[in-house]
């Protein structure tokens, strides 16, 4: 592979939420559909990690592995949303009950087994990846926390990914072509 500088992803790029079947981008350059909710800001952007947990296939006559099989894997979107809504607690609490009054919005959590999984995007800043995440649930702590100055409180979230029908994978990344081939 070529030295291209052009393939360098920079930038935190912007998050969207939406329910499960909304539909997906196709491409780089059509707006995402009105299903697609943006969360705002966020701490220090996104982080998207793939994990396997492997085994060795291991026997007495070779000092190498006859194989490596894959015993399960993890995916995971990260974030800290900075805006503090209570859109944004039903996204970290995966689900809940939002209620307006005059001047005032209330959140109450939803009851155990009532868990909304939820649907990520990810746009880069320059408009050449697209990340869609199909089924996601947030399965990390949730920590409110208050500091002094301008440290601004922030929701953590970590989701994890599942398969979200036989035929259909936890993910899919639309890139720009020919500059990320």
């Amino acid at each position: 592979m070529a030295r291209n500088k052009g393939q360098l992803a920079l930038g935190p790029g912007l998050l969207r939420v939406a329910n499960l079947g909304s539909p997906e981008p196709v491409d780089l350059t059509s707006p995402w559909d009105a299903a697609w909710g943006d969360p705002g800001y966020t701490k220090e952007g996104s982080k998207i990690s793939y994990e396997l947990d492997t085994g060795t296939v291991d026997v007495a006559e070779e000092i190498d592995a006859l194989h490596v099989a894959i015993n399960s894997r993890s995916l995971k979107v990260a974030f800290a949303l900075m805006q503090l809504t209570a859109s944004n607690l039903r996204i970290a609490w995966n689900g809940g009950t939002v209620t307006t009054g005059t001047g005032i919005v209330t959140y109450e959590p939803h009851q155990p087994g009532q868990e909304v999984r939820r649907m990520l995007g990810y746009e880069s800043s320059d408009g050449t990846e697209r990340w869609v995440f199909r089924e996601c649930l947030q399965g990390g702590n949730v920590e409110l926390e208050r500091k002094k100055g301008a440290d601004a409180v922030n929701i953590g979230n970590e989701f994890i990914l599942a398969k979200p029908a036989p035929n259909i994978l936890p993910f899919a990344v639309i890139l720009a072509s020919p500059a990320r081939a």
